[in-house]
Parts: C-alpha cells; sequence; structure tokens
C-alpha cells in the first residue's frame, strides 16, 4: 500500500473511533435566560441569514437555529484551529518560537526574502508582525490593497493582517513536527473532544503562483466548532484532561496589538475582545464572511456563526456578529 493511501486509511480508522457524543442541552428557561431577549437574539440572527448558529452555555446548548451539522468553509478560523496546534507542539519542545526564518531556511517565490526579513522569528509570524509583505495564497482584495510596501517595516515592529505570515506558519509547523496539518488537528485536537463531523479530508491545501507556502482551509460544522470554542473557554482542557496547555491558551489570546478603535486586539492568530467590555479572557476566532467560534469566560458562552457564502454571497459582517453576541450575553443569566 502507497504511504499517502495508508495515512488516508489510518486518518478514516481514528475519525470512525472517535468517542464522539452530542452536545447536552439545556432548557434556557430553566437555567434562567431572559427569553424575550433570546428571541430577539434569534430574529436579528435569521435576518442575517446563518447557515447555522449555536449558543452554549457551561457546556450545554442552549439555542440553535439552521443546519449545525453542515461543513462550511471556515475561512480564516484555520488560523487559530493551527494556532492550537502551535501550542502543542511548543509545549513538546518541537517548535521554538525565538527561531528565525533564517535559521529554519523559510524563504519564498522572486521576490524571494531579503535577509532583514529572514530575522523575523515564529512569534512575530503567530503575532503578524513579520514585517515581510510578499505576496501570500487567500489573501482578500483588501488585504491586497493594504499590504505595505516590502521593507517598509522592520520584523516585530508593525501590525498587519498578514496572510504570508500565516500561511508560512502552516509550512513551518510541517516542517518542524513532520505531521500534516489536518491528520494532526484530527488526531491532537477533533479525536480527542469527539468533533462528530470533521475528517482530516474535511481539509486541503491551497496553493497560487506567488507563492511556495500553502493556505490550509478546514471545513467545520457548527456542532464541532463549539467543541473547539468550549476547549478554549475551559483553558484547555476538555472533560478535566489538558489538550492544549492552559499556558498557550492564555498567552495565544493575549493582545499583543490592538485595531486603531482599540474595539479588539491580536494574539497569536486568535482575536481579542476588551476586557473592561467583554470580562477577561474573551476572544474569538474568525473568518471571511461571517464564520465565528467566540467564547466569553464571563457568561460561560461559547457562540458559533457559519456561513455559507453560496447561499449568502454577501456573508455577515464580523460587527453584526459582535452586537448579536452582546445580545447574547445581555440575555444570558
Amino acid at each position: 500500500m502507497r504511504p499517502w493511501m495508508l495515512a488516508f486509511v489510518i486518518a478514516l480508522f481514528l475519525h470512525g473511533h472517535a468517542a464522539a457524543e452530542p452536545w447536552p442541552t439545556a432548557d434556557p428557561k430553566a437555567a434562567g435566560w431572559s427569553m424575550p431577549k433570546l428571541a430577539a437574539v434569534e430574529d436579528a440572527s435569521k435576518a442575517l441569514k446563518p447557515a447555522a448558529f449555536l449558543i452554549v452555555q457551561d457546556g450545554k446548548a442552549i439555542a440553535s437555529w439552521g443546519d449545525v451539522t453542515a461543513k462550511i468553509n471556515v475561512a480564516s478560523v484555520r488560523k487559530s484551529l493551527l494556532s492550537a496546534l502551535y501550542g502543542i507542539a511548543v509545549s513538546k519542545g518541537r517548535i521554538d518560537l525565538s527561531k528565525s526564518l533564517a535559521s529554519l531556511g523559510i524563504d519564498d517565490k522572486a521576490p524571494a526574502l531579503t535577509d532583514t526579513e529572514k530575522t523575523a522569528t515564529v512569534r512575530d509570524l503567530l503575532m503578524a508582525r513579520s514585517g515581510i509583505y510578499h505576496p501570500a495564497a487567500h489573501e482578500t482584495k483588501a488585504i491586497k490593497r493594504k499590504r505595505p510596501e516590502r521593507g517598509s517595516h522592520a520584523p516585530g515592529s508593525f501590525w498587519f493582517y498578514n496572510n504570508w505570515d500565516f500561511n508560512a506558519l502552516g509550512t513551518i509547523y510541517r516542517q518542524l513536527t513532520g505531521e500534516d496539518i489536518f491528520q494532526s488537528f484530527g488526531t491532537r485536537i477533533a479525536r480527542p473532544l469527539g468533533m462528530e463531523d470533521f475528517s482530516p479530508a474535511d481539509g486541503r491545501y491551497a496553493t497560487e503562483a506567488a507563492s511556495e507556502h500553502p493556505a490550509y482551509p478546514f471545513r467545520l460544522s457548527a456542532r464541532d466548532a463549539a467543541r473547539f470554542g468550549q476547549l478554549y473557554l475551559d483553558g484547555g482542557s476538555w472533560a478535566g484532561k489538558p489538550i492544549v496547555p492552559a499556558a498557550w491558551v492564555k498567552e495565544s489570546t493575549t493582545a499583543y496589538s490592538w485595531t486603531k478603535r482599540g474595539r479588539q486586539g491580536y494574539g497569536y492568530m486568535w482575536w481579542v475582545l476588551p476586557p473592561e467590555e467583554w470580562g477577561p479572557n474573551a476572544a474569538y476566532a474568525a473568518g471571511f464572511g461571517g464564520q465565528v467560534i467566540a467564547y466569553v469566560p464571563s457568561k460561560k458562552l461559547v457562540v458559533v456563526q457559519m456561513v455559507d457564502l453560496k447561499q449568502t454571497p454577501e456573508g455577515i459582517r464580523t460587527s453584526d456578529f459582535l452586537g448579536l453576541l452582546k445580545q447574547i450575553a445581555a440575555a444570558a443569566p
């Protein structure tokens, strides 16, 4: 049997033997939720036309609408998924965040990286502060339009939401661990969490001519995405068993940069919500078009929104989701 065929068979075996248990549910009224406010959230959400929406509190599903089993391309949520894998690898000594790109042999297609750009560290990339503005796969039109000039900022000095950083991190992960990203996620995260729908076949590598570093899109269902959110809400543990180191959860969801209006920060491929508004340690993973996994520890909440861009081509703005999240927090006990 060829190696790639063996890997595929192993992946199917592991997925088929995952300890998948459906989300327990709770009666929101009995749990103390404001039913009129929760109904208003549902009405407002449905008007935006998500494919699925799921609210979990204290590990129990409170409400949902749409198809929470449908697997959707979660776009840039992929970056937070990879961040979790980095935390596991760092804890095992397989990745050193202080290593420079030069020391790791990371470069790209012409125009190749300069010596200065190669001084960027793995940590710089995680924070989107590499200072490397080389074209990258899966860039949105907005990123292409706003991308700074090459050499305009020294590594570590300037934050820019940069697909080059995120894609190169995928290459670095595969290089230093020897693992495929999707197989690794299946084995190290999806299976221990009992994800009901994910298979390593739900990931793919997307290459473009301008760069040698591929993007790594994932497909997830809302109910599986909520498990990932619950993992971070619980400090990296699932059913009392550590999956992602608690120290990494805290470090990766600490804001090292803030957007101009200060309404959200950026950690290691996670968006961070201001504590004065949301309470401590609230964060979210976000993808183009309205894919979101958010968690708010002060309310023990995990909220997931999935958007099928074939059905809702205009997508849903992140600001609209955050507005819903505020309404949900206000409705929660």
